[in-house]
């Protein structure tokens, strides 16, 4: 008995009919990335935040975030100054005395500053040496790193955490001390720091920090 084209194909469906169509499994690998994917769903329907790809961008907003909630160790790096000798700038001596770096500042009442670079804290001992009243204007000092590049003065930094009055008359033997602070990136921490001071018609003062 000879079976055409049809007749064969009517007997396939047939068997087929007869012994029930089996369902193809999934490979191993798919059951494995399924359940990964069915356990991610279930861990963010509880109100846990999605997963970020391994490979995806930090976000700089979430460092910032953390920062100004406590979730990194927030603790001022000091660092050894170069040299604590004075600098005169016109009859105003000027003595590095501390040099510290950190994320986050607070000032008083619930004020507080936060950067994913750092806020650099410059402690000085100021003095008028000469025999006369001196103006000088701090107000302009910045920090220069060891490739040239300058950092001026953090304005809202200085306001919460630093000296308030930097541009005045200093009297005749009046000392004080000052804090400036500036924002810079971690790198700018490094040797050849510096810290300028201008001076009325002339170079600028540069007192070694690093």
């Amino acid at each position: 008995m000879s079976l055409d084209a049809r007749d064969f194909a009517a007997l396939l469906c047939s068997a087929a009919l007869l012994g029930g169509c089996k369902k193809e499994e999934p490979a191993p690998t798919e059951d494995r990335t399924l359940a990964k994917l069915r356990q991610e769903v279930d861990r963010v329907n509880q109100g846990g935040a999605p997963a970020a790809p391994p490979d995806a961008p930090a976000d700089p907003n979430a460092r910032l975030a953390g920062l100004a909630a406590g979730h990194e160790a927030e603790q001022a790096r000091t660092y050894t100054l170069a040299s604590k000798e004075s600098v005169k700038v016109n009859t105003l001596s000027l003595k590095p005395t501390h040099l510290e770096a950190l994320h986050s500042l607070s000032g008083k009442g619930k004020v507080s500053l936060t950067t994913t670079d750092l806020f650099v804290r410059v402690e000085l001992e100021a003095e008028n040496v000469g025999p006369q009243p001196v103006d000088l204007s701090l107000s302009a000092a910045r920090l220069v790193d060891a490739e040239g590049k300058e950092y001026p003065i953090a304005r809202d930094a200085q306001t919460v955490g630093g000296t308030r009055t930097l541009d005045h008359t200093w009297q005749r033997e009046q000392r004080e001390s000052l804090v400036l602070l500036f924002e810079a990136p971690a790198e700018a921490l490094a040797p050849g720091l510096a810290l300028l001071i201008p001076t009325p018609g002339g170079a600028d003062a540069r007192i070694p920090l690093q």
